[in-house]
C-alpha cells in the first residue's frame, strides 16, 4: 500500500460560490502515481463544502438555494459573525472518497467535484487530496 499527499489552492468569490475542481483533484491523483485505490479529498477549513455531483447550473442555484432556506444568515445564531457558515459546512461535509482506477478518478458520466465557500467573504482556501492504493 502507498499513501502520497499532494495539495492545491483556490480562491473563492464569497458565499455559496462553487467552484468545480474536479480537474485539480485529477492532476494531484495523477501525480501520486498511485493507478488503484482511493483519493480522500478533503477541504482544510470549518466552512468550506465539498460536493460529489452533477454540472448543470440549475442544481447548482437548487444547492444554494436550498443552504439558504434551510440555514439562513442572520437566524440568531450564538456564534454570531459566520455561525450559518459553520452550520452548512457541518450538514455538507468537508470531504468526499472518490476510486480510483487506471490512475484517474472513479468518477461516472455527470460527476464533478465542487467546492462550495459557506462563509460570507471571498477567501484564500487549501484542498488536501490524499491517496492511498497500489
Amino acid at each position: 500500500m502507498t499513501i502520497s499527499t499532494g495539495q492545491f489552492g483556490i480562491k473563492t468569490k464569497g458565499e455559496l460560490d462553487i467552484i468545480d475542481i474536479t480537474a485539480n483533484v485529477e492532476d494531484a491523483v495523477e501525480s501520486s502515481g498511485i493507478k488503484e485505490g482511493i483519493a480522500l479529498v478533503h477541504a482544510g477549513h470549518t466552512t468550506g463544502i465539498l460536493v460529489l455531483n452533477e454540472d448543470e447550473p440549475n442544481l447548482l442555484e437548487d444547492l444554494r438555494r436550498f443552504l439558504r432556506q434551510l440555514i439562513p444568515k442572520g437566524g440568531g445564531y450564538l456564534h454570531r459573525e459566520n455561525g450559518y457558515a459553520h452550520l452548512r459546512s457541518m450538514l455538507m461535509q468537508p470531504s468526499r472518497i472518490v476510486p480510483t482506477h487506471n490512475g484517474k478518478l472513479g468518477l461516472v458520466t455527470w460527476q464533478s467535484i465542487y467546492w462550495v465557500e459557506a462563509d460570507n467573504a471571498s477567501r484564500d482556501r487549501r484542498i488536501e487530496v490524499i491517496m492511498l492504493g497500489k
